[in-house]
């Protein structure tokens, strides 16, 4: 076999290619012969992320600091000259589930005649059995709207990933960087690696259905190896990447309790955060028109439209008795009209925790600019309790939010308890409701990270996977041409 392109010395994209054959012999009979052997087969790949700084603040055009994990998604691509996509996707966290697909693309592409991709979206609604597809597929008519893409001809697609799914280390964005890459890669469209990251964003808003920001496509996009991606999320500023100090480490803790960005906390706390900044603006006399129906539009040059520009000061000082703890869908409808997120919607049925999700955003995104402040003026293991103290706060606020769980609670706290061997801090990652805890510590710490997860073990009997390494994102990583010799 003829490999252009360069594997980067990653042992698991060498696995992969070795391990095709015997990857698709594990499918149903009509899908082992996926790839034509006489034909080019593109290879990409994107790595999960952990959330150390930032996490659900993204959406409020917080700052925050990613670091892309060892695990990552990979994905096969080769043309086909029908108009068929045939998607397969094998799991190596999932005990080697495998499942497959096939698209009409040329009726895929005509569902959509609205705006709004919801006739796209229902197909895959629809069919729960098959909503993991919306993820690879939603590529394609992203492409068709966004980019004018004509699709003439069909793909098949094998997908192999290593990044757990529900876990919060971002298996969903993981997917769809490397299926938008492979895509573009095939139909030779020329990307930037922040566009593609806001392609996939779109995926999942509009096709899955989930009301992400864009901090983990963006970090599956263009993350490095060993450096935190810097990305003030208005909406999606790359600042660059932050090295983390050679004497600091960062590792993650599964807690087995399975999260989802599509949820109904997050979805909740992040309308509320919304809702808190149409509260404000209200106090502040910005103009408010009508946009849409629970939609409205703000004219705002002081936050620019983002929570995370009102500084803590000046929102204890303004606004923060203005903000109620807690209020129906119904009353704030009645008094503000609706809010300015695109994603989501005010429901007049659901209670929203207002104060909570304001404040969040608030003090998360100066949290997050102290995080990174510390380690560009490293000085050394003397500012490690700092970092892990502001850690610690984001992980109490998410709780304040209603986003903490009983098992991730317990790993933060048994970090705290271990400073003596050398662990600083600890947060629950991304949209929370369980998932994987970041923790930060000394280099070199790892049996430490590990006792704590056999003492989990041994108190919830559930055996967590501890999460190490770092990789590069899909850009530095490209594409490799793989050809019979």
């Amino acid at each position: 076999m003829i490999i252009s392109g360069s594997t980067h010395g990653l042992s698991d994209t060498e696995d992969f290619i070795e391990s095709l054959d015997r990857s698709l012999s594990s499918f149903p009979a009509g899908w082992r012969d996926l790839f034509d052997s006489r034909r080019e087969l593109i290879v990409t790949r994107a790595p999960g992320r952990l959330d150390l700084m930032g996490g659900i603040a993204d959406y409020s055009g917080s700052l925050v600091l990613q670091w892309p994990i060892q695990n990552a998604v990979h994905v096969a691509i080769q043309r086909d000259k029908s108009n068929t996509l045939r998607i397969a996707s094998l799991s190596e966290t999932q005990t080697k589930t495998s499942r497959c697909l096939e698209i009409n693309l040329d009726e895929f592409l005509g569902f959509e005649s609205s705006a709004d991709y919801s006739a796209t979206r229902a197909c895959f609604a629809n069919d729960p059995t098959n909503h993991w597809a919306a993820y690879v597929a939603g590529a394609f008519p992203v492409l068709t709207r966004e980019r004018n893409v004509l699709f003439n001809e069909g793909a098949h697609i094998l997908i192999k990933s290593t990044v757990s799914e529900g876990k919060g280390v971002s298996s969903s964005a993981a997917l769809e960087v490397a299926s938008m890459q492979a895509v573009a890669a095939a139909y030779e469209l020329e990307i930037s690696a922040p566009e593609l990251a806001l392609l996939c964003q779109k995926v999942e808003n509009y096709i899955v259905g989930a009301p992400c920001g864009v901090m983990d496509q963006m970090t599956a996009a263009c993350g490095e190896t060993n450096r935190l991606l810097e990305l003030l999320c208005q909406p999606a500023e790359l600042r660059g990447t932050v090295a983390l100090p050679e004497d600091l480490d960062i590792w993650g803790i599964d807690s087995g309790i399975r999260h989802s960005v599509g949820g109904s906390d997050y979805r909740t706390l992040r309308t509320a955060a919304f809702m808190g900044y149409r509260i404000i603006a209200e106090v502040a006399g910005l103009s408010v028109r009508h946009a849409r129906d629970g939609h409205v539009h703000i004219d705002d040059p002081k936050w620019k439209g983002y929570l995370a520009n009102v500084t803590p000061n000046e929102f204890e000082r303004c606004f923060a008795t203005h903000v109620p703890g807690l209020v129906t869908g119904a009353d704030f409808l009645k008094q503000y009209d609706g809010v300015t997120d695109p994603a989501t919607s005010v429901d007049a049925n659901v209670s929203y925790p207002v104060a909570a999700a304001t404040r969040h955003p608030i003090y998360e995104h100066a949290r997050v600019r102290s995080f990174a402040g510390i380690l560009k003026d490293w000085r050394g293991l003397g500012q490690a309790h700092s970092l892990g103290e502001l850690m610690f706060q984001s992980h109490d606020s998410y709780s304040r939010c209603g986003l903490g769980s009983d098992g991730t609670d317990e790993l933060v706290a048994l970090v705290r308890d271990s400073e003596s061997d050398h662990l600083y801090g600890a947060k629950i990652t991304g949209g929370g409701s369980g998932g994987t805890v970041a923790i930060l510590g000394r280099r070199g710490a790892g049996n430490a990270v590990r006792k704590i997860a056999k003492y989990y073990r041994q108190k919830t009997g559930y055996q967590p996977a501890v999460i190490s390494g770092s990789s590069p994102g899909a850009n530095i990583f490209g594409q490799l041409r793989l050809r019979q010799s």
